[in-house]
């Protein structure tokens, strides 16, 4: 089944046509700063030249006609009609308590993601935007959610609740709901592959290391802890987010800072992180660069980041009994061998030993094995495919609709 994968930001359409019969990409692309003066367009047609171009796209409706413009440009050879699209599948960020799995998009499914904003509010919108768009221009398919909390619906109360009155969880739903959960997912289940052990038995924590990061237990395939929370704000240090901070710092800003509210959620989420303690880049590659050329406040921003990566892994270890494997992935976690050293280093009384050769020599786009041969945790790079698991999904789905309740 051929499946068009949505992923929609404030700003821009990532998109990715694939062929769930043998997983494989036909084409992804991205276009980026939607809505400004010059839009930047990029399409990655499989087996041909990759191109980027600048456009005036306006909204993500135009955003959604350029991309079947190109689809169907019979100089790309790529799709001969809308109709060729069997399905598609739409990342939608917080699904609240509501949605335990991926859904049929119809009219109530959007009425409940227009619900969830009040707990998404940067990412619900264009994720709804997006779906709007998309069924405007492939109005006679199948149109798929999948959420990205749905696997972390399986943490227990005391890991979600939070330390706030009761009456708070019941009137507003706030708890932990985790985020990243496709990647997690993803990431694992290709880690079950690799062990005869079974599945119930294996304790895995993945770490999704990226502009955004977060760090899951999973225990016997499900998701028992997580970093991120009510919202992707805390957990890990991040590119632009601050992760975990006492609470009362907030209001401590607030009174000496004399900030509105809104700046305060903005400097939490855009201008701190790896941004904020740096004063530099919240891009890895850069900080890493500059730390090695002396700068000091680069240096402590990795240190930093790194530190609450280990503080995660030392803990989910406790909360689960053990561990059994340790998931780098996403743009850090794959591409980054200093910042994997130093998230598990004097671990040893864990049983975790990196072996810095093969931590070296990862090769980009492989699942490598990156523990020593006695290490008692293995700890494997292991690329991450969101996009995948979101168009196996939503096949599952449009198929299982498509058929006759009579057969």
């Amino acid at each position: 089944m051929l499946v068009l994968v949505i992923n929609c930001g404030s700003s821009s359409v990532k998109y990715d046509l694939i062929e769930t019969s043998d997983n494989s990409d036909v084409c992804k692309g991205l276009i980026e700063r939607i809505g400004a003066v010059t839009s930047i367009v990029k399409h990655e047609p499989a087996g041909q030249k990759a191109t980027k171009d600048s456009k005036n796209i306006a909204n993500h409706v135009e955003a959604l006609k350029e991309i079947m413009n190109y689809l169907m440009n019979p100089e790309n050879r790529i799709i001969e009609s809308p109709s060729d699209i069997k399905a598609v599948g739409h990342r939608v960020v917080h699904g609240g308590e509501m949605f335990k799995d991926s859904v049929q998009i119809d009219e109530k499914v959007l009425e409940a993601i227009e619900q969830a904003i009040d707990l998404a509010p940067l990412h619900n919108p264009p994720n709804l935007r997006g779906i709007q768009a998309a069924m405007e221009h492939l109005p006679n398919v199948p149109h798929v959610a999948v959420f990205d909390t749905a696997f972390h619906h399986s943490l227990p109360p005391e890991a979600y609740l939070y330390g706030i009155p009761n009456r708070f969880y019941r009137r507003y739903k706030i708890r932990r709901y985790g985020f990243h959960g496709t990647s997690h997912y993803y990431v694992s289940r290709q880690y079950y592959k690799l062990t005869d052990k079974p599945v119930e038995q294996t304790k895995v924590i993945s770490c999704h290391l990226g502009n955004g990061a977060s760090v899951t237990a999973i225990n016997g395939g499900k998701s028992v802890d997580t970093s991120m929370g009510f919202t992707p704000l805390s957990g890990l240090v991040m590119g632009t987010r601050c992760g975990d901070i006492d609470p009362s710092i907030m209001f401590y800003l607030v009174e000496k800072e004399e900030l509105p509210l809104n700046n305060l959620h903005a400097l939490l989420n855009r201008h701190s992180g790896l941004l904020g303690l740096s004063g530099y880049a919240a891009d890895m590659r850069d900080l890493i660069t500059e730390a090695q050329n002396g700068d000091r406040r680069c240096q402590q921003a990795i240190d930093v980041f790194c530190y609450r990566i280990k503080q995660f892994i030392g803990s989910y270890t406790a909360v689960m009994n053990g561990c059994d494997a340790i998931l780098f992935t996403a743009g850090i976690g794959e591409n980054a061998p200093l910042i994997r050293k130093k998230a598990v280093s004097e671990l040893s009384y864990l049983g975790i030993e990196l072996d810095d050769a093969r931590n070296e020599a990862v090769t980009r786009g492989k699942i490598e094995k990156i523990s020593t041969d006695a290490s008692r945790t293995d700890i494997y790079v292991i690329p991450t495919n969101e996009e995948l698991v979101i168009a196996i999904d939503t096949a599952k789905i449009a198929q299982a609709a498509s058929q006759s309740p009579w057969i």
